[in-house]
C-alpha cells in the first residue's frame, strides 16, 4: 500500500499551528470584520470548499486565509482521488489542503467517504462480499491517515433519491449491500476515528419534503438504536428554480431536535445584487436561530472557480471583490466591514481590562488504553477576544489528537489556544477536546488557569 508521507513531527506541527493561531487570535481580538471572526462571535464556524490546484494563486490564498475558519477539500478526498486502485492510497492533493488549513488554524471537514459518484471503476465491479470489505477498508484507510485532524466527516453522501418517493438511490452500495450499508459505514467510521463528528450529507433536503422526511426518519432510527451519527449536512445549493425554502429554519430545527448538529455544508446561491444578498441573509439567519447549527460552508471562494460559475453564486466575484451578498452575510453575523478602532474604550464589544475566563475539565470517554478529555472555557462578566489554557499530563501519558484548539508543548504541559473559537460573549462557553494514550496511567490531567484577552 503506497501512501504519501505528510506529517511533520508533532512538535514541528504544533509549533507551526500555534504560530498561526497567535496571528488568528490577535485578529479575532479585534472587531469582527471578516466572515470567520464574525461567525466565531456567534459560536459558529464559517468555511469554504478549497481546491489544492488554486493554492498557488496569491489572491485565492489571501482571501481564503483572511475570511474563513474551516476548509473542506472540494474533490481531493473523494474515492477516485484517494484510492484510484484497490488498496493503493494517494493523499498528496488532500494533504495540501489539510496542511494549508492547519497552518492557518482552520478546522477541516472531510468530504466524503461513501458516495455513488466519483468512484473508480474497480469499485462498481466488485461482488457484495468484496464491496463490503472495500468500503470498510476505504473508510479505515482514509480516516486513519487523518485521524485526529478532521473536525467532521461526511460519512455517506447523497444516498436518497430526488422526487416524492423518499426511496434510496441506486448505487453499488445500495444495490449490493442493501439498506444497511449506511449504518455499517457509520459504525466503521466511529471505530476509525472516535473523536471526529460523523455526518450524513445530502442536497434538496433543505425544506420539509419526501426526501428530507426519509433522511429524518433514518436519523431518528439511528439515534434510537445507538447508531453513531453526530450531524446532518444540508448542501443548500439554491437558484431561482430551487429557492431558499420558507420552512428552511424549521427543517434545520427538527433535525437538531433529534439530538444531532446541523451543518450547512455546500452553500451557494445563484444570482446577484440585493436579491442574492437577501437570500444569503435568510440562510445565515436560519442557522443563527438554531442552537445546534454548528456553522456554514460556502462551496468555493470565488465565482470564477465555482462549479456553477455562470450563475455567480458565491460571496466574492471573479476578481475577489466583495459582493453585496458578502456584506449581507457579514452583517447578519453581527460583523462590520468598517468597524472603526477596536481599541476605542467606547466600543461595547471590546474586551476590557477585567476580561476573565475559567477552564473546567471533563473526561468524556474512557477505554482500556486511553480516554477523551474536554476542557470547557467560559468567559467571565465581560466579552473576551481570545483565551489560553494549560493542561498538564501525567508523565506517562501522551496526547494523540486535539480538536477545536491549537497546542504548543513544553515537556508534558500543553498550552492550548483557540483555532477558531476564541471570541466569547460574557458568560458564553466553548470547548476543546483531546485523545490521550494512557500508557499505564489512568490519572487525570491537571488544568491550569484560563487567561483571557
Amino acid at each position: 500500500m503506497s501512501m504519501t508521507v505528510r506529517r511533520l513531527s508533532r512538535a514541528a506541527t504544533a509549533a507551526l499551528v500555534a504560530a498561526a493561531a497567535l496571528t488568528a487570535a490577535a485578529h479575532s481580538a479585534e472587531a469582527a470584520d471578516t466572515l470567520g471572526s464574525a461567525a466565531a462571535g456567534q459560536g459558529r464556524y464559517f468555511g469554504t470548499a478549497v481546491a489544492a490546484s488554486h493554492l498557488g494563486e496569491a489572491d485565492y490564498v489571501s482571501t481564503l486565509d483572511r475570511e474563513f475558519t474551516s476548509a473542506t477539500p472540494e474533490n481531493e478526498m473523494k474515492w477516485d482521488a484517494t484510492e484510484p486502485s484497490r488498496g493503493n492510497f494517494t493523499f498528496g492533493a488532500a494533504d495540501q489542503v489539510v496542511n494549508h488549513a492547519q497552518s492557518q488554524g482552520m478546522d477541516v471537514r472531510g468530504h466524503t467517504l461513501v458516495w455513488h459518484s466519483q468512484l473508480p471503476s474497480w469499485v462498481g465491479s466488485l461482488g457484495a462480499s468484496d464491496l463490503r470489505t472495500a468500503m470498510n477498508s476505504h473508510i479505515n484507510g482514509l480516516m486513519g491517515h487523518y485521524k485526529g485532524e478532521i473536525h467532521s466527516w461526511d460519512v455517506v453522501n447523497e444516498a436518497f433519491q430526488d422526487g416524492g418517493s423518499g426511496a434510496r438511490r441506486s448505487s453499488p452500495f445500495q444495490d449490493k449491500l442493501g439498506d444497511g450499508f449506511i449504518e455499517e459505514a457509520f459504525r466503521a467510521a466511529r471505530a476509525a476515528d472516535p473523536a471526529a463528528k460523523l455526518c450524513y450529507n445530502d442536497y434538496n433536503t433543505d425544506g420539509v419534503n419526501a426526501k428530507s422526511n426519509a433522511v429524518y426518519n433514518m436519523v431518528k432510527d439511528f439515534k434510537s438504536r445507538g447508531v453513531p451519527i453526530d450531524c446532518v449536512g444540508f448542501q443548500s445549493h439554491f437558484n431561482s428554480a430551487s429557492p431558499v425554502p420558507s420552512d428552511y429554519r424549521q427543517n434545520l430545527q427538527r433535525f437538531a431536535d433529534l439530538g444531532v448538529d446541523v451543518q450547512i455544508t455546500e452553500l451557494d446561491i445563484e444570482g446577484s445584487g440585493s436579491a442574492q444578498a437577501a437570500n444569503y441573509t435568510k440562510v445565515v439567519e436560519a442557522c443563527l436561530a438554531v442552537d445546534r447549527c454548528a456553522g456554514i460552508t460556502v462551496w468555493g471562494v470565488t465565482d470564477k472557480y465555482s462549479w456553477r460559475s455562470s450563475g455567480t453564486p458565491l460571496l466574492f466575484d471573479g476578481n475577489y471583490n466583495e459582493k453585496p451578498a458578502y456584506d449581507a452575510v457579514l452583517s447578519a453575523l453581527g460583523g462590520s466591514a468598517d468597524p472603526g478602532d477596536p481599541g476605542d474604550p467606547g466600543d461595547p464589544g471590546d474586551p476590557g481590562d477585567g476580561a476573565s475566563c475559567t477552564a473546567t475539565y471533563t473526561r468524556t470517554a474512557d477505554w482500556s488504553s486511553g480516554y477523551n478529555g474536554q476542557v470547557t472555557i467560559t468567559a467571565g462578566s465581560e466579552p473576551i477576544g481570545s483565551w489560553t489554557a494549560t493542561v498538564t499530563l501525567p508523565a506517562q501519558q501522551s496526547v494523540s489528537s486535539l480538536w477545536n484548539g491549537t497546542p504548543a508543548w513544553s515537556g508534558n504541559v500543553m498550552t492550548v489556544r483557540p483555532s477558531w473559537n476564541g471570541t466569547l460573549a460574557a458568560g458564553a462557553s466553548t470547548s476543546f477536546g483531546f485523545t490521550v494514550a494512557k500508557n499505564g496511567s489512568d490519572a487525570a490531567p491537571s488544568v491550569g488557569t484560563c487567561t483571557a484577552s
